[in-house]
């Protein structure tokens, strides 16, 4: 605390991003701050705090911090560090998925439609997002049935080319093969975008016919198309808020609290058709709600595209948010803070899902603790590690026979896979089915990746985890000694007695099957081999698979031959259990055995 005390003495005034250390050098924690002295000194007076903040500052040994320009700069900066460092207090949307948008390509002469993921600034029109229900394939196909618009990315050009089934079956006028003018497709196109801007009477009266003439016809199987795609029109209509005064295009964002966990609720309105929400249970030790929605609402939309507005609680940084936007995505978006009227409505509505999201949340937000944070904790207890096991890397080895040998990596973080981290190796030097020269070097290429200019990228781990007994661990800790790495733990785990071997001991550890450390390091290991065998069968897809099978005694070619008529490919054995591996003809449940137990040994 001495290094602290004489380090909030030097605070200067200007604003930037502060860097939460604990005793093992790991960032927990990154924070913005208007005015630096006065931030981070806050987090050590004594005044009250919430519940999490004290938890964090009990863990804070030193601390570092980066001016800025401005408060802008430092709110971007911040969120690339939570990025960069995945700190454990600080907010991080895992796994948060981007939503389809249909694109309407308008520099093309003959505009074309289809569905992408990503915004660019490149002159076309965009439609979106489409959650909550909504398939945007079935919108497209709409478009292609009622207004006769092109979805392919056909290069249009002065020779006319032959035209496709499309435009037989009516589906498309064919602009390729100059069966329509520009004039008249663009008239048609038209009609299209008004439509996906929720004009859905046209579409909805001319589906209506074709489904009667096609009833008419006893063409039942088209009829019936055509009824489910009014039923998913009147599914978009049935979404449009009618009590709004105007129709809104915005984003509506509301927090909840108990002062130790939170939750964000978010939802999408366009066009006055609300397209769905999205949760997401946070768990992070911010000074204030309005630090924690501000730092939400900027790491949200690096992934998602910013609406015209953003409608959210009066504690929210409206004047900071809308400069970051502009600076960012060089795109004015209005930060509402509703208070009366139909937008205050709306927020009152996403409160309302926060709320009861969080209070669902506890639980499972309590036992992702126990199955993470707090297993960390308690493996470095039982196993007596000298730190905190937070960055953690399993390896393992698959191959057949030797052949296609491959290594894996996979990284948890705090007890979580991380896998933007993860790495894949293809054996260069082993010959045969050696998988201790495997490991060797596989560790020995990822570990001199250490002290080198390749290091931000590959972080030293603070365990290592091998996926084997006692013979692959003294394997590792050959190339351990050899390459003199230090400060990194090293242990294994055998599969078959769930046995963990440490260097500091002979004996093995064994550790309750309820532990929830032990089941943290069955998961990385799983998650080690199922990454190892997913690389391996990529590679190996191309060979046969009797050719596999030859290595295995008692499989003959009449044998082989059976196995690949009912399986047909390796993913296919590789995937069947004895019983049906002993179904298939001349096979037998003795031999179904042998053959399973080759295969989980060499794969």
């Amino acid at each position: 605390m001495d290094v602290i005390k004489e380090k909030l003495k030097l605070l200067p005034d200007d604003p930037g991003v502060y860097i939460m250390l604990d005793r093992y050098s790991n960032v927990i924690y990154v924070g913005k701050a208007r005015v630096l002295k006065n931030r981070v000194r806050q987090y050590f007076h004594n005044s009250p705090k919430p519940e999490k903040v004290m938890k964090m500052v009990e863990n804070i040994a030193d601390f570092n911090y980066i001016i800025t320009a401005s408060e802008i700069d430092a709110l971007a900066l911040e969120n690339n560090l939570i990025k960069k460092y995945k700190p454990k207090y600080n907010i991080l949307l895992k796994d948060d998925k981007t939503y389809p948008y249909i694109k309407a390509d308008l520099k093309e002469e003959f505009p074309n439609f289809y569905i992408t993921r990503k915004i660019k600034k490149d002159g076309g029109k965009y439609f979106g997002p489409f959650m909550g229900g909504i398939n945007c394939k079935d919108i497209l196909d709409i478009l292609q049935l009622t207004f006769c618009v092109r979805l392919c990315h056909t290069k249009i050009s002065e020779k006319p080319k032959r035209e496709c089934l499309n435009y037989h079956i009516k589906r498309c006028s064919a602009p390729c093969a100059a069966f329509v003018t520009r004039d008249e497709y663009l008239s048609q196109v038209k009609k299209a975008l008004e439509f996906l801007d929720g004009d859905l009477g046209e579409a909805q009266e001319l589906l209506n016919k074709k489904m009667l003439a096609a009833a008419e016809n006893e063409n039942f199987e088209l009829a019936l198309d055509y009824k489910n795609k009014l039923a998913m029109l009147s599914k978009l209509e049935a979404k449009r808020i009618t009590s709004l005064n105007k129709p809104i295009d915005a984003d509506i964002i509301a927090y909840a609290t108990n002062s130790l966990y939170s939750a964000v609720n978010v939802l999408i309105t366009r066009k006055g058709i609300m397209q769905g929400g999205s949760s997401f249970a946070l768990d992070e030790a911010h000074m204030s709600d309005s630090d924690a929605l501000t730092s939400f609402i900027a790491q949200y939309y690096s992934n998602h595209e910013p609406p015209p507005e953003i409608i959210v609680e009066d504690f929210c940084e409206k004047e900071l948010l809308q400069t970051y936007f502009k600076q960012k995505f060089d795109k004015s978006v209005e930060i509402t803070p509703a208070k009366q009227g139909d937008k205050f409505k709306l927020l009152q509505m996403a409160k309302k899902n926060a709320a009861e999201y969080l209070e669902k949340s506890i639980d499972k937000i309590k036992h992702k603790d126990d199955m993470t944070v707090n297993a960390c904790k308690r493996l470095q207890e039982i196993l007596g590690l000298k730190s905190y096991p937070r960055r953690m890397e399993c390896y393992d080895i698959s191959n057949i026979s030797g052949v296609d040998k491959v290594g894996s990596m996979v990284v948890f973080i705090d007890g979580e896979a991380d896998r933007s981290s993860y790495r894949r190796f293809k054996i260069k030097t082993v010959e045969g089915a050696n998988d201790f020269a495997s490991l060797q070097e596989v560790l020995k290429r990822r570990l001199s990746k250490l002290e080198t200019d390749e290091e931000e990228k590959f972080p030293k781990p603070d365990l290592i985890i091998i996926d084997g007994g006692k013979g692959q661990l003294s394997a590792v800790k050959e190339i351990f000694d050899e390459m003199g790495i230090e400060g990194i733990e090293l242990i294994s785990l055998a599969k078959r007695e769930e046995e963990v071997f440490t260097l500091s001991s002979d004996d093995s550890v064994k550790i309750s099957h309820r532990d929830y450390s032990l089941k943290m390091l069955q998961r990385i290991r799983d998650e080690a081999h199922r990454f190892a065998i997913t690389y391996f069968r990529n590679i190996h897809s191309k060979r046969n698979l009797s050719s596999i099978l030859t290595e295995i005694d008692g499989v003959g070619k009449v044998k082989r031959m059976a196995l690949m008529d009912k399986f047909g490919t390796i993913d296919g054995i590789i995937s069947a259990n004895i019983d049906e591996i002993a179904s298939c003809e001349g096979i037998g449940r003795p031999l179904a055995e042998k053959i399973r137990a080759y295969l989980d040994e060499n794969l």
